[in-house]
């Protein structure tokens, strides 16, 4: 190459194996004019990093000789001929996702702004900004990279001069953005929209649930909104089904603590109780408890608010506060279907503990979640 990269003499065993140069990416920018060659759905997809032109050749990261085709494939979308180069895959990752939002992020804030939508009241205006395609892309991208960094819950903050969104990972909430303040009115709305939300009802909390397809991957989003003094704020939970199925042996328990749990779960009469805060793992847990006892000869039943994940051969009843239909209600109609095995959501208040108890000690397993 006749330009000048930080190149590394400290190459893992994968680029001297197979002949490639090894870039240290904390000690370059990638360059604006490569970066604008890449269709950016193609980088994020496929992990490939434009860095900088040499001549006519575009010279790419990739995280492994096995991304090589991408990066030939980039050639292809681009008409130039590519130089690949090895870099850290966590590297290129954040650098793609960086690049991607910033120029997301510029070409919202550099629109027209003769239109204030924080003074937007009229519904057929809000539904017009909602469904912006500069809208749509920013809500897109918000989801998007939550989903890629595993985040657990994303917060859209409203405050009296910005918008602040974050997300929690791994139990702690990390600034990632903030989008124009003049958008969030538009961004809520479509978020109301995506959530068969009342998108005119601006006074009272709102919650709705979301439906995704990110990359191949089922996303349940559970959409909280509520009034704030600087406007409304909105919490989502997001329910990855390809991660929260898991089985037992991909939780992280040690070989002595599986077995002994395993053990546990198959007691005739019992409660179990999984405890810890919010994005702990609780109900993963029971998740892969039910489907490690699951056999046709067992009747499980489960009362939950809301129904994370459908579960094959389970039965699953969907709390409903407003007809009547409690946890402790469910709980008390599931001692007359003849159960084996019951689990409640979560014991929220003394009424639902009692009755998981009771359950537990007439016969039935009951495994249930308690926030700590």
């Amino acid at each position: 190459m006749s330009i000048n990269l930080p190149i590394s003499e400290n190459a893992p065993l994968a680029a001297t194996t197979h002949g490639f140069e090894y870039v240290n990416l904390e000690l370059i920018k990638p360059e604006p004019e490569a970066l604008a060659l890449a269709p950016g759905d193609f980088a994020v997809k496929h992990r490939v990093l434009p860095l900088a032109l040499d001549g006519e050749t575009l010279v790419v990261a990739i995280g492994s000789p096995d991304a090589l085709q991408s990066a030939d494939d980039l050639g292809v979308l681009t008409g130039r001929p590519v130089h690949p180069v090895l870099a850290d895959p966590q590297l290129i990752k954040d650098k793609i996702d960086e690049f991607f939002l910033q120029k997301l992020l510029q070409g919202l804030a550099g629109d027209d702004e003769s239109t204030t939508i924080e003074e937007v009241s009229d519904l057929t205006d809000l539904t017009r900004m909602a469904d912006d395609s500069q809208v749509v892309g920013m809500v897109n991208a918000i989801f998007a990279q939550a989903v890629r960094d595993r985040a657990s819950d994303i917060h859209i903050e409203p405050y009296e001069r910005e918008v602040k969104v974050r997300y929690r990972i791994d139990g702690m909430l990390h600034e990632m953005m903030r989008p124009p303040k003049r958008l969030h009115n538009a961004i809520v709305s479509r978020l109301k929209i995506l959530g068969e939300m009342n998108i005119a009802e601006r006074r009272l909390p709102q919650d709705g649930r979301i439906k995704l397809n990110l990359g191949g991957r089922s996303i349940d989003v559970r959409v909280s909104i509520v009034p704030t003094t600087f406007g409304e704020r909105a919490v989502m939970r997001i329910l990855d089904k390809t991660t929260a199925m898991l089985s037992l042996e991909e939780l992280g328990f040690g070989s002595d603590v599986l077995e002994r749990y395993r053990k546990l779960i198959t007691i005739p009469y019992g409660i179990i109780l999984a405890t810890g805060p919010t994005g702990a793992g609780k109900s993963t847990t029971l998740y892969a408890s039910l489907q490690e006892i699951y056999s046709p000869s067992t009747n499980i039943l489960t009362i939950e608010d809301p129904v994370e994940y459908q579960v094959p051969g389970i039965s699953q009843i969907q709390v409903r506060s407003n007809i009547g239909l409690t946890f402790a209600n469910g709980l008390r109609s599931f001692l007359r279907q003849d159960p084996d095995v019951i689990m409640v959501g979560e014991i929220r208040d003394h009424e639902t503990g009692e009755i998981a108890i009771h359950a537990a000690l007439t016969g039935h397993v009951v495994f249930s979640t308690l926030h700590t």
